[in-house]
């Protein structure tokens, strides 16, 4: 299996839907501590998930099948990444951080929701844009205009995360290092480097041997920012 590809058993089960992941990860949900890091990311995601498969109903996308497939195959990059290391396996070095960490009593909450998006839009939407134009035989700009209303829809994640889990007023001092750390991070310019990324990735499509190599590269990449997220700082 190439670092490209998700394991044969999701591969194989890519007829699920988004309502299927959404359930899915309300399973994560309901098996972990609420202050586990993965939870926390967990949490937040199934609120956009939620939010993707009310849209999806309600005709707000211009290609829905393709949309519903890309959120599909998104999600399940994430959640191949959560069983892969509840197997003690190898997971991606997105997602490492996240796991290491995710139990760390001097992280916060907005820390750990951060990485897990900083993983999966800087690494795993790029490859799952990748996924669904390869298995619909379609090309980047088939698939731009809908990218733009999901980036609608996270318009708001980024806000919410911030005004939902940062600490209140009263810890102002305290977080003065936490403000710092998380004001360097933005999602849009993720998102916008996810798109850049993917872009990269379909124009290699053919060069086998190099795809891969970007692949671990930007894996790698993503990694890193997700570690200097999760600094643990004094609560």
């Amino acid at each position: 299996m190439t670092f490209t590809e998700q394991v044969p058993a999701q591969r194989a089960a890519m007829s699920a839907s988004v309502a299927e992941v959404t359930a899915r990860m309300r399973q994560i949900g309901a098996a972990l501590p609420r202050q586990d890091g993965v939870a926390v990311f967990n949490r937040v995601y199934l609120s956009v998930t939620g939010e993707l498969e009310r849209r999806l109903a309600a005709g707000h996308f211009e290609d829905r099948a393709a949309t519903g497939e890309l959120g599909t195959r998104f999600a399940r990059r994430f959640l191949d990444a959560v069983d892969a290391e509840d197997a003690g396996l190898r997971t991606p070095s997105c997602w490492r951080p996240l796991f290491r960490f995710r139990r760390h009593p001097s992280v916060h909450a907005v820390q750990f929701a951060l990485a897990g998006v900083n993983a999966h839009i800087g690494h795993d939407l790029p490859l799952a844009l990748l996924d669904t134009c390869r298995v619909l035989d379609a090309r980047p700009e088939d698939l731009e205009t809908d990218f733009e209303r999901i980036g609608e829809l996270l318009t708001g994640l980024e806000e919410r995360i911030r005004e939902d889990l940062m600490p209140g007023p009263d810890l102002l001092d305290v977080a003065d290092p936490l403000t710092h750390l998380i004001g360097a991070w933005s999602l849009e310019r993720a998102r916008c480097g996810a798109w850049a990324a993917f872009r990269g990735l379909w124009e290699l499509r053919a060069f086998g041997e190099l795809l891969e190599e970007m692949a671990q590269g930007l894996d790698a990449t993503v990694g890193v920012a997700g570690r200097c997220l999760l600094t643990p700082l004094w609560h």
